[in-house]
């Protein structure tokens, strides 16, 4: 892709970010199947906004795995959201990992909200690994992964641990940086 290419897809990614958000400030409650949908989409939108080391990927063609770990809330929403998306040339598959231990190959792995210790020291050993973790709701700063979803006021918001990124060896660009939440101090 282009730098004009990727510039119109990663203001167009924004954007479409935007009007997910507006169209989430006038429901009165957030229905589950939506919640999910929109969480969908972020996976998958997340992807051009997050720079993996070349060593991540066994060559320039290999696709963008993203895993799913533990219960698995999306069904086939999150499969027909990726399907024939293309990032730079990589195409995006949907795997569903019961161990991701010895799970190698993700780039992004999900995590629903779980207080199972096997499952959160599982999601713990990723620390330090180039995978973006991404979890859900956990109100543990432990268990949290780089990525954090919360629903406020009915919108699904995510939060960023900008020093989790940098130890596991990936930059996440300042765009998606700026549409992360920020807590009021």
């Amino acid at each position: 892709m282009g730098r004009g290419a990727a510039s119109i897809y990663h203001r167009t990614a924004a954007l479409l970010l935007g009007v997910v958000v507006l169209l989430l400030m006038s429901a009165p409650t957030l229905p589950a199947s939506l919640e999910y949908a929109v969480k969908a989409t972020y996976l998958y939108k997340f992807v051009p906004f997050i720079e993996w080391p070349a060593s991540s990927f066994p060559s320039p063609d290999s696709p963008i795995n993203i895993c799913i770990f533990g219960k698995d809330p999306f069904g086939q929403v999150l499969d027909q959201a990726a399907a024939g998306q293309r990032i730079d040339g990589r195409t995006i598959v949907v795997k569903r990992v019961p161990d991701i231990a010895g799970s190698t190959g993700c780039h992004i792995v999900y995590m629903a909200t779980t207080t199972d210790p096997t499952v959160l020291r599982s999601f713990e050993s990723l620390r330090g690994q180039p995978v973006l973790t991404v979890s859900d709701s956990i109100a543990s700063p432990a268990d949290r992964g780089i990525i954090n979803f919360l629903i406020e006021d009915n919108r699904v918001r995510f939060e960023i641990d900008e020093h989790a990124a940098e130890q596991s060896h990936l930059t996440v660009s300042s765009k998606l940086l700026s549409l992360a939440y920020q807590k009021a101090k």
